[in-house]
């Protein structure tokens, strides 16, 4: 569930706390990064990835 400060989807808590810990906090900040980047997050699998895939999507966005 986004939280104030986060406005990313609900992927799964270890791949929430993998984008944390890697600086990502917010959506936007995911355009443009490759996604094989963060396919190697520990805890960021191919279900996040197609969430999060899905969510830039929505706003027009895509990974690097």
């Amino acid at each position: 569930m986004p939280t104030a400060d986060s406005d990313l989807p609900r992927i799964g808590a270890p791949a929430t706390g993998a984008l944390r810990l890697a600086g990502y906090t917010r959506l936007d900040q995911l355009a443009g990064v490759p996604e094989r980047e963060l396919g190697q997050l520990h805890g960021v699998g191919p279900r996040a990835l197609r969430i999060l895939r899905e969510a830039l999507a929505e706003r027009g966005l895509s990974f690097g």
